[in-house]
């Protein structure tokens, strides 16, 4: 198994190129169950999470090509030959969940395995079945499948979410492009995720408007053409990766990087003392005069603060002056990263979905295990600011969100290198 191995060295410099979007090219692969015609990513990420993807889709019938060393995806599924997502493939993602409205939407019926992913809670998939059965299917949940069908075929309507779900939107926003009639979706999650799968189903003749707000409409359609789209930027990659030189010092560029993305995140990074600029190829970030400062950090969907940059920002505020306060909102059991950076010297307290972090002036290298995706990035920019060694075990969770985190870091001056058993 794979170890990263991180020694603390002082400031970064230089420019990272900011990758394809995990979350957006994951929800986008699916859209390809929904045409007869050839769908086409560019600026696809290479995870392991795609691979997973790629390997469902093909299962289910699809054509998945992967060209230009993994950066273009050329899809088609002229024919969907199997209707049922099995466990073996879909307990290793929780985005497999996504194949379930394309396929209720072309084909009337659908058997897909209820999903895996990292271990950060609950994470239920009740809103995506509620979405279908608003546009008219029938739900049945036994042994372990959610089986689905519409005979008619789905039939326009309104879908309310109780709360805002990035997943259940996009499964509901993909099967009503080809229900009959108009479908409304109420408290919509607006994230550029979002944005960026509602522009790839018009670039293939859907109608939808109102994306990027807490309601979107969708007149439906006979069906869908193919088309070429480009993967929206990472902002989550974005993210982490503006924390590098803010925890080490120096000045990194982001490669692709923009302001709208992570704006929340930006207001933050403001008040704890680091500078954020934007440059004609990015964003440029660096610390604006000395120690960092403390800050409370709540997490909400977006515009807000970011889940998925809660584990990466406590690493920052372990060494920040003063104690700041991180409230988890969307995610339960998302402080699992906290022991680890103890056993490194922070100083953090943990209550519930409360984290009180107080600033220590430096941490110190350890050997120290990644309990998810988010968590294992979050222990090497920990590692990056250390004193001595840190050596980060389980990376198999970084391979699924972060495309050659090595490379990048080593390029901007950090020492860092994979060690294989």
């Amino acid at each position: 198994m794979d170890r990263i191995v991180v020694r603390g060295n002082g400031p970064l410099n230089g420019q990272i190129p900011i990758a394809g979007a995990k979350n957006a090219c994951l929800t986008l692969m699916p859209a390809t169950l929904l045409s007869e015609e050839p769908l086409t990513l560019t600026n696809a990420p290479r995870l392991s999470d795609i691979a997973t993807m790629t390997q469902l889709l093909q299962s289910l019938g699809a054509e998945v090509t992967s060209m230009q060393r993994g950066k273009v995806l050329a899809m088609s599924s002229h024919s969907v030959s199997n209707l049922t997502a099995d466990y073996d493939i879909v307990r290793k993602m929780r985005a497999s969940i996504l194949v379930l409205g394309p396929m209720l939407a072309r084909e009337g019926h659908a058997v897909v395995s209820l999903p895996g992913g990292c271990a950060i809670g609950a994470r239920p998939v009740d809103l995506h079945l509620r979405a279908m059965e608003a546009l008219g299917a029938e739900m049945d949940l036994r042994d372990g499948y959610v089986h689905a069908k519409a005979p008619g075929g789905l039939k326009g309507g309104v879908v309310e979410f109780p709360l805002v779900s990035v997943g259940a939107t996009e499964n509901a926003l993909m099967a009503a492009t080809l229900a009959k009639g108009t479908t409304v979706i109420k408290n919509a999650a607006r994230e550029p995720e979002i944005v960026d799968l509602a522009i790839c189903l018009r670039r293939m003749g859907a109608q939808i408007e109102g994306e990027g707000t807490s309601t979107i409409t969708v007149q439906g359609v006979d069906r869908l053409g193919g088309a070429t789209h480009p993967v929206v930027v990472d902002r989550i990659e974005l993210g982490t990766y503006m924390l590098a030189p803010a925890i080490c010092g120096g000045e990194v560029e982001l490669l692709g990087g923009r302001m709208d993305l992570v704006g929340a995140f930006c207001e933050k990074l403001d008040a704890a003392a680091i500078s954020v600029s934007e440059t004609d190829s990015g964003l440029k970030v660096a610390r604006k005069n000395g120690r960092v400062h403390a800050v409370d950090v709540t997490t909400e969907p977006f515009p807000g603060f970011p889940t998925d940059l809660q584990a990466q920002m406590m690493a920052l505020l372990c060494t920040a002056e003063g104690t700041s306060v991180l409230e988890e909102k969307i995610f339960e059991n998302r402080f699992m990263h906290a022991p680890e950076l103890q056993r490194m010297g922070a100083r953090i307290e943990v209550h519930g979905g409360t984290a009180k972090v107080t600033g220590v002036e430096r941490l110190r290298g350890a050997p120290v295990m990644a309990t998810d995706l988010r968590a294992s990035v979050s222990l090497i920019l920990a590692g990056l600011a250390a004193e001595g060694e840190t050596v980060v075990n389980r990376v198999y969770h970084l391979d699924r969100g972060y495309e050659k985190v090595e490379q990048k870091l080593s390029a901007v001056g950090a020492h860092i290198e994979r060690v294989s058993d």
